[in-house]
């Protein structure tokens, strides 16, 4: 019975739809073009990076919250411990975002897309 109610509506709604495109062609304009995103990889690219460099930016930070915890850890090997972890997580995140543009490069280049 559903079926009944909606089927007028979608009948008249294509017809306004197809009434509406008859004689205009619709131009879509490009909103990333003044960034230098011409494609979809370009994109994936500049999305990219940016994590990067956002990824990075904490890599630093707990770095230096990391060098805080071994300051206050008061000689406690579970708070040294903590501390290292804490480090050494800060340590890989920061190779990944120096190393994301060299990845995406790599990708690129297997793929074979410029």
């Amino acid at each position: 019975m559903a079926i009944k109610k909606v089927f007028p509506h979608l009948v008249i709604f294509n017809g306004l739809l197809l009434m509406a495109g008859a004689g205009n062609a619709v131009v879509l304009v490009n909103p990333l073009a003044g960034g230098g995103v011409n494609n979809f990889a370009a994109l994936l690219e500049k999305i990219t990076l940016a994590v990067a460099g956002l990824v990075g930016a904490v890599s630093v930070i707990m770095i230096i919250v990391a060098g805080i915890m071994f300051l206050l850890s008061a000689g406690s090997p579970e708070k040294i411990g903590a501390a290292k972890k804490a480090f050494i997580y800060a340590i890989v995140g920061l190779a990944i975002a120096i190393s994301a543009g060299a990845i995406v490069a790599t990708i690129k280049g297997v793929i074979g897309v410029r």
